[in-house]
């Protein structure tokens, strides 16, 4: 990918604000999913993939050169954005703030979760999260774009 600058928390913080979904559905995951997957091949991002919602997996891919370990970053990530309920990005650049990135405070269990850019949450209008979409395998913040870039042009399609 191209130099991808870091989003700052204003920016995280509006982008959460207008990426919602007025509904979701299994056909939407799978719709989304595969803008996801097609934005990671056009950039040759050695990724792993994943929508969740509905307590479940929903949609899951690996490219060429992603690795296991990928798929443990993404569920981590995940269960950050279902906790926190914000982007994994700005969970990790507001602790970064506060001093204390996750893998230092008390009762965050690190095999669990972290504040590592990639997860970013899957909100309806009423501001319900019902799930993330997320990316492991590029730079924290380049996780953060991909998923982004795709949640906005299947919301703007």
């Amino acid at each position: 990918m191209n130099s991808i600058p870091i989003p700052d928390m204003d920016t995280l913080v509006k982008q959460e604000q207008e990426a919602r979904f007025s509904s979701f559905s299994f056909a939407d995951a799978w719709s989304l999913g595969n803008i996801l997957y097609q934005k990671a091949l056009e950039r040759k991002a050695p990724v792993a993939l994943e929508i969740y919602a509905f307590n479940q997996v929903l949609f899951q891919v690996s490219l060429p050169e992603s690795a296991p370990d990928n798929l443990e970053w993404m569920r981590r990530k995940r269960n950050t954005v279902l906790r926190i309920t914000h982007s994994s990005l700005l969970v990790g650049q507001s602790n970064d703030k506060m001093g204390a990135r996750m893998e230092q405070q008390n009762f965050i269990n690190q095999a669990e979760y972290c504040d590592h850019g990639g997860s970013f949450p899957l909100r309806l209008t009423s501001g319900a999260v019902i799930g993330a979409v997320s990316a492991s395998g590029l730079p924290s913040h380049e996780d953060h774009a991909l998923v982004f870039d795709s949640i906005n042009t299947f919301l703007h399609q």
